[in-house]
């Protein structure tokens, strides 16, 4: 069973994101991501790909929809949202689980939980993988 996800950079207008089908979870994109796309540069390259099926551990092994099934662009494209709230509302209908988000340094990552102001609850990368550890 797929643990969907969405990988996202923040841009000088909004979020900037993509899907991604397989191994969402945080011990699986979570460490690749921290691991393997380190700068803007990086990530952007990944997210021009558009939607993924799976992350890789570079942009050669990941594996796009349009790329490497090729599904028509315009349907598998990344979406700008103007907002974190946007994006992680907009994704939510295709039951991501979790939500990768690069601010340029570092990621944060979402589980899709507010908290009691109606905000959702981020937290650095490393410390859910830390968090994984433990448990």
């Amino acid at each position: 069973m797929a643990t969907r996800s969405t990988i996202a950079i923040k841009t000088e207008d909004g979020i900037k994101a993509i899907y991604c089908h397989w191994d969402g979870y945080v011990d699986h994109n979570g460490r690749i991501l921290r691991e393997q796309y380190k700068t803007a540069e990086q990530v952007n390259a990944l997210i021009e790909l558009g939607d993924i099926s799976q992350l890789g551990l570079d942009t050669g092994l990941t594996v796009a929809y349009g790329r490497d099934r090729g599904e028509e662009l315009t349907d598998v494209e990344p979406m700008t949202f103007a907002t974190i709230a946007e994006w992680v509302e907009g994704y939510a209908g295709s039951w991501c689980e979790f939500y990768y988000l690069f601010d340029g340094q570092d990621w944060i990552v979402s589980k899709g939980n507010k908290d009691s102001a109606g905000c959702f609850v981020f937290d650095f990368l490393e410390v859910e993988i830390l968090k994984e550890i433990v448990n």
